[in-house]
């Protein structure tokens, strides 16, 4: 098995806009294995070297260096694998939080063949201030008190503007899929299995037939 035998659908958008709750309700149903790069950064020891570089970034809300990134994405995606938890010859990876910018999309392509963008597309300033407000209540909540300051959470969107909107452009209209994000997590589920089902459906096929 090469490394491009992973096949991916990656969940996109800006932040607080539901990609973590739609990965997660994906991870849920078998055939599907949801990979989140904000659990993997946060199940770093903080500590540590590695724990604290990461945090000198995320802290500003700032990217991590994209080789930094994907070092980590790569690294704890193979414990996964070896641990039988998700297996690339049946299982549709779920991408959530990677890639995030055009040179993270360089550097994962020998890894992963990414089949579609699934574009939570919530651009409207009044709906951006609810994000941010949604994002800010979630940070308190979950007792991180420097990811709940507005100014912080800004600049993650003057960040995702600048440098992980191209992302949508350099996979090109063929790969990416538009989704009205508002409405109730079902509904929005219910949009998103009408692109993935037939996607998982005929990877479990061709790994039928190769038995």
């Amino acid at each position: 098995m090469t490394d491009r035998s992973r096949q991916a659908v990656l969940l996109f958008g800006a932040p607080g806009v539901g990609k973590g709750t739609q990965g997660k309700a994906l991870g849920c149903i078998p055939g599907f294995f949801h990979f989140s790069m904000g659990d993997a950064f946060r199940s770093l020891e903080p500590d540590s070297e590695l724990g604290q570089k990461v945090s000198s970034y995320t802290s500003r809300g700032e990217l991590v260096p994209d080789e930094v990134t994907v070092q980590l994405w790569k690294q704890t995606l193979e414990e996964i694998e070896e641990s039988d938890a998700y297996r690339p010859e049946t299982d549709l990876l779920v991408l959530d939080g990677i890639p995030r910018s055009v040179r993270q999309v360089q550097l994962l392509s020998p890894h992963v063949e990414v089949l579609r963008v699934l574009h939570l597309a919530c651009g409207d300033e009044r709906t951006k201030e609810h994000l941010v407000e949604r994002l800010r209540k979630r940070a308190l909540r979950e007792n991180r008190a420097d990811d709940a300051k507005v100014e912080v959470i800004r600049r993650r969107f003057e960040v995702y503007r600048a440098e992980t909107q191209p992302v949508v452009e350099e996979y090109g209209p063929g790969v990416v899929v538009d989704f009205d994000p508002l409405g109730t997590p079902a509904e929005v589920l219910q949009r998103i299995l009408s692109v993935v089902a037939p996607i998982q459906r005929d990877l479990t096929h061709k790994a039928a037939a190769a038995t």
